[in-house]
């Protein structure tokens, strides 16, 4: 495939609406409306002279005749004694009084501790850093059809098609064109080399492709060892059957009945959900590679997170619940295999985000009918927090550095919305696309999430910013003899 499938919308095409926004509200009002009222002091003012000077003191004025030098320097002697020569009427003659703080602000604690630096706000920039083209994107809130490597390659399901777009070049290329019988892709997710990707699919199966040499793993890994020993041993009409063997596609089989809309890696385990409403663990390394099923959403699975740890497996379905299995509760003899069993959404569950800086705090979002953002802790069930966020939640991802969540949303504004935790304070708002935002992915370093929407565009915001680089240590001074121990 050419470059051309992704093609870039250059951010010179149309100027963005931030800047004019900005340019307007930094626009300057006229000289006249700056113009401040003045507001005198009576105690201040001497109101029997000012009555006096806009009286008699100007009749006086007048009806002077031209008198001699000596009168002329008695009267202004006698007016400096009398204090008459002020010219003002109204004059501040006194500061006005310093204001009283009865509670501590910011300002004033930055400056009774001045060597605590404040930390300046974030800009957050309104408009996407870069649009590429999406077309033939399945617009489908139960799917997940876009990824972001640890490789730092970004994979997005068109249609029948994976392409992948490598973030360090910008460069594009075509990974896997599936047949129409077994597409269209319904899910894609990168393992954690970064390296390796599964692609499930409408018909029920998952395939694994290795994107450096795009083609898919080969049904052992292990296999390809024993190759160069079997050369020299086995016949030649052996070796080609046996050659033919191990080049067999790696494909999922029999794990489920029907669509693979969710996947998520746990090292070398391999987690999927499908439309028949069961989670399968596949081990890749083995040719039996189902070794665990998990059985608790009556419809269709639509969003599948492991947590940091691998502990502890969250799932959201179609039938509006939200489970949390733990591997030590599911590998039991226990009769729910769940560890907990939310029900409080009232709508589909695909959006869940595991919290980065606490292990127990999962985030989850409802569909249409529930529009609500819920924060649990998985240890004990319990919910802690909802947010009615008024649209669609389609895609949940926390900041690796700030205590951020980022939304994706749908009907009726189709934004991304940034908030602060826990306060869940709205810190920006995020718009362009025209359709639902039903896919997100974040970057490697955290710093950037791509979105892809019903629009047909896939889009790069630099919503969460670069991390803050830690200052180094102060050198230590090095002392003679400073590596011998010191004699006390």
């Amino acid at each position: 495939m050419d470059a051309g499938s992704l093609n870039s919308f250059s951010n010179l095409n149309g100027q963005s609406k931030w800047p004019l926004q900005e340019q307007f509200l930094l626009r300057r009002n006229s000289s006249k409306e700056n113009m401040d009222r003045f507001i005198p002091n009576r105690s201040a003012m001497d109101m029997d002279y000012a009555n006096y000077m806009l009286t008699e003191g100007r009749k006086i004025k007048e009806d002077q005749t031209p008198c001699s030098p000596a009168k002329e320097a008695y009267r202004k002697l006698l007016a400096e004694s009398l204090n008459m020569n002020r010219t003002r009427i109204l004059a501040f003659k006194n500061k006005p009084p310093t204001r009283v703080e009865h509670f501590p602000s910011e300002n004033s604690t930055a400056s009774l501790h001045p060597s605590k630096s404040t930390k300046s706000r974030r800009h957050i920039p309104q408009s996407s850093e870069r649009t590429l083209d999406a077309p033939d994107l399945v617009e489908d809130f139960y799917l997940n059809l876009l990824d972001w490597g640890s490789g730092n390659v970004l994979a997005i399901a068109l249609g029948n098609t994976v392409y992948l777009w490598d973030a360090s070049d910008s460069s594009t290329s075509e990974l896997v064109t599936v047949d129409d019988e077994n597409g269209p892709v319904t899910s894609v997710n990168w393992a954690p080399d970064g390296r390796h990707i599964a692609i499930g699919l409408n018909n029920s199966e998952v395939q694994l492709w290795d994107s450096a040499s795009n083609r898919q793993v080969l049904m052992s890994w292990t296999l390809l060892k024993y190759l160069q020993l079997l050369i020299f041993v086995l016949p030649s009409l052996i070796l080609i059957v046996f050659y033919h063997l191990l080049l067999q596609l790696r494909t999922l089989r029999g794990g489920h009945t029907s669509r693979v809309g969710s996947m998520a890696w746990n090292n070398h385990i391999l987690t999927t959900g499908g439309m028949d409403g069961l989670i399968v663990n596949n081990d890749v390394r083995i040719r039996s590679h189902v070794v665990e099923t998990y059985r608790g959403h009556q419809q269709e699975v639509c969003g599948l997170k492991w947590s940091a740890s691998g502990q502890q497996l969250a799932s959201g379905g179609n039938d509006n619940l939200v489970h949390i299995w733990d591997r030590s509760v599911a590998s039991s003899n226990s009769p729910t295999q769940w560890l907990h069993r939310l029900e409080d959404h009232t709508s589909a569950v695909k959006a869940l985000a595991w919290c980065p800086f606490q292990s127990n705090l999962l985030a989850t979002g409802g569909g249409g009918g529930d529009r609500t953002i819920k924060f649990w802790n998985t240890h004990t069930g319990a919910c802690l927090n909802s947010v009615d966020t008024g649209s669609q939640v389609c895609g949940l991802v926390w900041s690796k550095n700030e205590r951020e969540l980022l939304s994706s949303h749908g009907f009726t504004n189709n934004q991304l919305t940034l908030w602060k935790y826990p306060s869940m304070v709205k810190m920006a708002e995020l718009t362009g696309h025209t359709s639902r935002v039903l896919y997100m992915a974040q970057s490697p370093d955290g710093c950037t999430v791509a979105s892809a929407a019903g629009d047909e565009t896939l889009r790069f915001w630099n919503v969460f910013g670069a991390p803050e680089v830690a200052k180094a240590a102060p050198k230590a001074s090095h002392e003679p003899f400073s590596q011998l121990n010191r004699i006390r």
